[in-house]
């Protein structure tokens, strides 16, 4: 197969956007001719979710140049996925997402590396995520989004204005879609795809031909059967072959190539990023509109946080009202969950937080909702060790 990545032909178009100036680039665009090598081969990605909108990214991403991405996905492949998530096959049903996305992108697309992830996002701790430069969502919980945002924001450190230091900005892309779980359309799109090879030897499918979809019907019928779902009727699958119900695919992937430029546009600079949530409804026509979100200053999440005083002695337990999880600087303290992470930090509750700061006078980043300062400590040390903390 060639290699997408040393053909000059296929990147004609993301190297011009990269290497010539324009009036609406970013204030610290630097075009260059080697600009996409240059991130192909320093920016770090983690797409988290391998799902419909995820599979679409890996594949979006790796064609804008990304050579490196990590993807991570806690769940398996059903037939239900099959519709609409198109890196997936019937024989992947019960594999790793993430393992089977990785896999076929990278073996369509020479020179990406892949890295897959079986696992829950809550399994890895805040080293992982700071290994990357970029976070890319593609997730259907809000529990999971809030989630990433909370690692995201405990990264921020702050100077003595309280404005967060550009350096320490982890940026994140969040894109998703919504559907309706029509289970039984899901089986029969699966009857009508490339993905069902073993069709009757007609060339061109009819929808309008009565055999061809009773042929539809019947094959449908068996995938249901064999999955438990139900449904499938002969007016619903004449429904969903004429694009009677919207494609769920198609909104995918017009989510993801937006997702896939901002993530371009904000590690390279070549154009200004969108200000700041985009929503597409392509239901009745197409519908798309941008939305200026003004970020809330108290948000306990992205704030810069209350600033509290201690003393040298008081201890983890001491400092919490109840059993939080406390991290500082990427550094878990103390975790109530899962059960492993607890016991190895229960023995930090009686150590003095003095200690466990590294005997820093005063932290602007200290947690996310929390900026401590401790008592009887001079200003001069306070100012020289704040300094020493952002190095």
């Amino acid at each position: 197969m060639e290699d997408l990545f040393s053909d000059p032909r296929r990147w004609r178009d993301v190297d011009k956007l990269l290497s010539r100036p324009g009036n609406i680039v970013g204030q610290d665009f630097e075009p260059s001719p080697t600009l996409r090598e240059d991130i192909g081969d320093i920016v770090r990605v983690l797409v988290v979710g391998a799902g419909g909108l995820g599979c679409e990214l890996l594949k979006d991403l790796a064609l804008s140049g990304f050579k490196n991405i990590d993807v991570i996905d806690m769940d398996t492949i059903e037939v239900s996925n099959l519709d609409r998530q198109f890196l997936f096959r019937i024989q992947d049903v019960g594999k790793s997402k993430a393992e089977v996305a990785a896999e076929r992108v990278m073996k369509r697309i020479n020179g990406v590396n892949i890295t897959s992830r079986f696992c829950r996002i809550e399994d890895k701790d805040l080293s992982f995520f700071n290994d990357f430069n970029i976070i890319v969502l593609g997730l259907d919980s809000i529990e999971a989004r809030s989630y990433i945002n909370s690692i995201a924001c405990g990264f921020l450190e702050y100077d003595e204005d309280d404005k967060p230091l550009l350096v320490t900005i982890k940026p994140i892309v969040d894109g998703g879609t919504e559907e309706t779980p029509i289970t039984a359309a899901h089986c029969i799109e699966l009857c009508t795809s490339d993905q069902m090879a073993r069709g009757p030897s007609w060339k061109l499918f009819d929808a309008d031909d009565p055999e061809h979809m009773q042929w539809v019907y019947s094959e449908a019928l068996k995938t249901a059967e064999l999955f438990g779902i139900t449904g499938v009727t002969y007016s619903l699958a004449q429904g969903v072959v004429k694009n009677l119900i919207p494609a769920i695919a198609s909104t995918n992937a017009i989510v993801s190539a937006a997702c896939a430029l901002e993530t371009l546009k904000i590690v390279s600079g070549c154009s200004k990023m969108l200000s700041n949530y985009l929503t597409y409804n392509g239901l009745d026509g197409t519908h798309i509109k941008v939305t200026d979100f003004v970020r809330d200053t108290d948000c306990l999440f992205c704030g810069a946080g209350t600033l509290i005083e201690l003393d040298t002695s008081t201890t983890l337990s001491q400092l919490l009202v109840s059993k939080a999880s406390v991290t500082y600087r990427g550094k878990n303290l103390y975790m109530q969950s899962p059960p492993i992470l607890e016991e190895m930090t229960r023995a930090n509750l009686q150590l003095r937080m003095f200690d466990l700061m590294d005997k820093v006078p005063r932290d602007t980043s200290f947690l996310r909702k929390l900026r401590v300062v401790f008592k009887w400590v001079t200003d001069e040390a306070s100012s020289r060790a704040h300094k020493l903390s952002r190095l």
